[in-house]
């Protein structure tokens, strides 16, 4: 975590330099999100692979997530769910907020 915020910090603190206006926001845990602007493109659809040969797996879909102040995509991908009953709920940008994906029951 600590990490992930010190990289944040020095991929922001760069764009300050490059760009006419900086923008910075964090918040704590999924649950809350954290402020990303301006809002992610549309996203890119694409079809989904054949499945892995294992039972249990799932699509996750493709999805855009903010990097600095731009926007990045993530390739969607099969994933095998952390617990038994667990579903993926797609990341989502809403009120000026990014909140990220997750599993849950």
């Amino acid at each position: 975590m600590k990490t992930k915020l010190l990289a944040l910090l020095l991929l922001a603190g760069s764009a300050a330099f490059a760009a006419p206006h900086f923008f910075f926001g964090l918040g704590v845990g999924p649950a809350y999100g954290y402020y990303a602007a301006p809002p992610p493109p549309a996203p890119a659809y694409a079809y989904a692979p054949a499945g892995p040969v294992y039972p249990g797996y799932t699509w996750v879909g493709g999805y855009w997530y903010p990097v600095g102040a731009r926007w990045s995509w993530h390739a969607g991908y099969w994933a095998r769910p952390p617990y038994a009953g667990a579903a993926w709920v797609g990341p989502r940008y809403y009120g000026g907020r990014y909140f990220a994906g997750h599993w849950r029951r």
